[in-house]
């Protein structure tokens, strides 16, 4: 691909190519120039990318990306180009205060759990569908986790749009406009859920680390102001599903599955 592909957007919104195309399996991206300012041009490939720019326009800028034009499948967005990191601050020794950082950024996301929320987003309850065959296949932790997983969303509490997808690598620093999310999957269901992909990020050796997941999930209870082992239960479950997901896609399962029996471990902990 290259930048004659991107071309009637280009002439459309007037944007000055800033750099080389970026091609992923899910959307085609190009950094551009609108009115003077860095964005990024970005055309989906994918449905689920397609559900993450209607909510990028639902959330407004509000702890999200802005987005300065839209048509169907093609967006563009503000470009990030601060230098912070949260995944160096994390691999720093800053693991905490990174933490802070996304809990302020999603409980941002969340406010606008009393808005009417597209219909285009996917519930949790579909989401989950893949830890079944697993469970079956599998039993043990997959089947713990499959029987919470049902307990939860029959349940669901504080019900909201939820990005999804929550880790280091996807909230950015934009500078001046602070720190925002980018590429949410575009679901709907219980807010906690987006506070569990935290403790599998960012990295095997952190996620992993001794205690590190209490603790963490300890400081989130506080900072995003949710119930401590409903945590626990939704970083079991999600870990476990996204164990799921690798097992499909024939790639390594092991850190998915080792938060998992962390989380699973603390809980029976708690029921002690």
């Amino acid at each position: 691909m290259n930048v004659n592909d991107f071309y009637p957007y280009l002439i459309k919104w007037s944007l000055q190519p800033d750099g080389e195309p970026i091609i992923t399996p899910s959307s085609e991206l190009l950094p551009v120039r609108y009115q003077g300012k860095p964005a990024m041009l970005k055309i989906a490939k994918t449905e689920e990318e397609q559900r993450g720019f209607l909510l990028l326009l639902f959330w407004h800028g509000q702890g999200a990306v802005q987005v300065f034009e839209h048509e169907n499948a093609v967006i563009l967005m503000e470009r990030a180009l601060g230098n912070r990191s949260l995944v160096t601050m994390a691999t720093e020794g800053q693991d905490s205060e990174a933490t802070h950082i996304i809990c302020h950024v999603v409980n941002k996301l969340h406010q606008s759990h009393n808005l009417s929320l597209p219909s285009e987003l996917v519930p949790l309850n579909i989401w989950f569908r893949a830890l079944e065959p697993m469970a079956n296949q599998h039993g043990g932790l997959f089947q713990e986790a499959w029987l919470v997983s049902q307990e939860l969303l029959k349940n669901q509490q504080d019900v909201t749009a939820l990005h999804g997808d929550i880790h280091h690598g996807n909230v950015l620093d934009f500078g001046e406009h602070g720190w925002q999310v980018i590429d949410p999957k575009g679901l709907v269901g219980e807010r906690i859920f987006d506070f569990a992909n935290i403790l599998c990020n960012p990295t095997f050796q952190i996620a992993t680390k001794p205690h590190r997941l209490k603790e963490q999930a300890m400081l989130i209870t506080q900072w995003a102001d949710i119930d401590y082992i409903r945590l626990l239960k939704w970083i079991f479950v999600y870990s476990a599903l996204s164990a799921s997901w690798h097992l499909e896609d024939g790639t390594s399962p092991e850190l998915s599955l080792t938060v998992a029996a962390i989380a699973r471990q603390e809980l029976h902990c708690k029921k002690k």
